[in-house]
C-alpha cells in the first residue's frame, strides 16, 4: 500500500497533537531516509544511528514549528545535517585545542587539569544521581537505557536481546531519553 502525501500530512497533524502512534509512523516511515543520509555523510554506522535518533528527538520536540510549505523529509534532513555539523565542529574544536606548537617551557607552566580526587567524587555522585533518575522510569525504559548507554550495545543488538523489532527499540529509546530529560528538569 502506497502512503499518500495526504496520509503523511494527517500523521504530522496527529503528531502535533501528541499522538504516539503518529510519532511511531513518522519514525518508521522516514528512519531509512535520515539514517541513509547520515551514513553517506559520515560513513560510521554507530554515529549515523545516534544522529538519526537525535534528529527524531529534536524534530518531535519541535514538531509544532514544522512549516507545511516545506516537505517533511526536507525538514528532517535539515535538522539531521545541522546536528551532524554541530558534532563535527565540536569534535574539530576539541582536536584543535589538543594540539600545540608552543615551546616546552610554556607547556611546563600549563596547569594540570587532570581530575583531582574531589573531581572523581563529584563525577561518581553525579552518576549515582543519574542512576536514581533512571530508576524513576518504567522498567522497560530503564532496560533500553541500560543496554544502550551502560552496556554500549548497538540498536541491532538490543533488538535481538529484547526480541523486538528494531524500530520499536528506537522508539522506546527515544521516548526513554525524553522522559529522563523531563525527570531531570523537574528535579533540578
Amino acid at each position: 500500500m502506497e502512503i499518500t502525501p495526504e496520509e503523511i500530512s494527517n500523521q504530522i497533524q496527529k503528531a502535533k497533537k501528541g499522538k504516539q502512534e503518529a510519532f511511531k509512523f513518522l519514525l518508521d516511515y522516514y528512519w531509512n531516509d535520515v539514517y541513509g543520509f547520515q551514513l553517506k555523510r559520515i560513513r560510521n554506522e554507530h554515529d549515523a544511528e545516534d544522529i538519526t535518533i537525535e534528529t527524531f528527538a529534536k524534530a518531535f520536540d519541535k514538531i509544532d514549528t514544522f512549516d507545511p510549505s516545506f516537505t517533511f523529509p526536507t525538514w528532517l534532513l535539515t535538522i539531521s545535517k545541522n546536528i551532524q555539523i554541530d558534532r563535527t565542529r565540536k569534535k574539530n574544536a576539541s582536536i584543535y585545542s589538543n594540539t600545540t606548537d608552543t615551546s616546552n617551557e610554556i607547556v611546563q607552566k600549563i596547569v594540570d587539569h587532570s581530575p583531582t580526587p574531589e573531581d572523581k567524587l563529584i563525577r561518581e555522585q553525579n552518576l549515582a544521581q543519574l542512576l536514581r533518575f533512571i530508576k524513576l522510569l518504567k522498567p522497560h525504559y530503564q532496560e533500553v537505557i541500560n543496554l544502550r548507554y551502560f552496556q554500549e550495545m548497538s540498536y541491532n543488538e538490543i533488538s535481538e536481546r529484547l526480541e523486538e523489532p528494531l524500530n520499536n527499540v528506537k522508539v522506546r529509546l527515544l521516548r526513554a531519553r525524553k522522559l529522563l530529560a523531563e525527570i531531570i528538569a523537574q528535579k533540578e
